[in-house]
């Protein structure tokens, strides 16, 4: 009686360890998986952040001004174009630097430009650079400028930056991979012994597999709850901790990664559980008491 209670215990044991071993991947996958999008949702915004100044040429007449602003936001990649009239930069500049240069130069040097904003996905040096092209043959425009060097460092760092996000991710998902079949295979190694007595009593191998892979559904969603309320603490833990960062809390994009974590603890749990019981019982019966 007292074995019994103590292979119980050891088999709730087992099984409880597992769980919580699939929440503790599955949480730290989904953490990586927000951190990775809200690293290209940095990025956009940083690229769109960014603003092209076309010049304008001197003396033009304001419905040109007006139909350059059409033709602007028919450009491909163009998400916004503000016209910027030389006496409003003259205002931007004396409120830079802290003086009147106009008093000192007698003139308003500054040209009237049109400022433009771009799309994240057309905000890279070469297409940024194919529009530079196009602006200067026309011939209202007189200048196109941009932070250039910003622009190639933005590129190279963030593909740098995501690429070690996705190392980081890719390790992390193999080292689960392992953990977590092991940790399963331990569980249904605790189970062996009943695994044997069906196998005896003529029970057929899906009859055997069934309560395993019911079990192992349960265990997937149990995981899944438990990782989902680690990951909602995460955000509201880094919401409130860091305010001054945007992190992305769009509840839909949520939902789908709660429902992805979902999705893998059942798939997870019920494919190791799959193989795990198998291999028991394709083993010969006296040969799974000393495995």
């Amino acid at each position: 009686m007292q074995d019994n209670r103590r292979l119980k215990r050891k088999v709730r044991n087992s099984y409880v360890i597992s769980t919580v071993s699939i929440a503790l991947v599955l949480f730290l996958l989904g953490s990586v998986g927000y951190l990775i999008l809200n690293a290209l949702s940095a990025t956009d915004r940083m690229k769109e952040s960014m603003a092209v100044y076309v010049m304008l040429e001197d003396d033009l007449r304001a419905g040109q001004k007006d139909s350059l602003q059409v033709r602007l936001l028919a450009q491909e990649g163009v998400r916004e174009a503000v016209f910027v009239s030389k006496e409003a930069a003259a205002e931007d500049f004396k409120a830079y630097v802290g003086s009147d240069f106009e008093s000192f130069l007698d003139e308003n040097p500054l040209p009237d430009s049109y400022e433009l904003k771009l799309d994240a996905r057309n905000a890279d040096r070469e297409t940024v650079a194919k529009l530079e092209q196009e602006l200067l043959t026309w011939p209202e425009v007189d200048e196109v400028v941009y932070q250039r060097n910003v622009l190639e460092q933005i590129g190279q760092n963030i593909n740098k930056f995501n690429l070690i996000l996705l190392f980081f991710g890719g390790t992390l998902l193999v080292i689960a991979i392992i953990l977590l079949n092991n940790t399963i295979r331990v569980t249904i190694f605790s189970k062996r012994y009943i695994i044997s007595t069906m196998k005896l009593v003529g029970a057929t191998r899906w009859f055997i597999m069934k309560p395993f892979l019911g079990s192992s559904i349960l265990q997937g969603i149990y995981a899944a709850l438990i990782a989902g309320v680690m990951f909602l603490g995460m955000i509201v833990g880094l919401n409130e901790g860091l305010p001054e960062i945007r992190f992305i809390a769009d509840h839909l994009l949520l939902a789908w990664i709660l429902l992805a974590m979902l999705a893998g603890g059942i798939i997870i749990s019920l494919l190791f559980t799959a193989f795990a019981v198998n291999k028991f019982v394709r083993m010969q019966t006296n040969s799974i008491y000393f495995y």
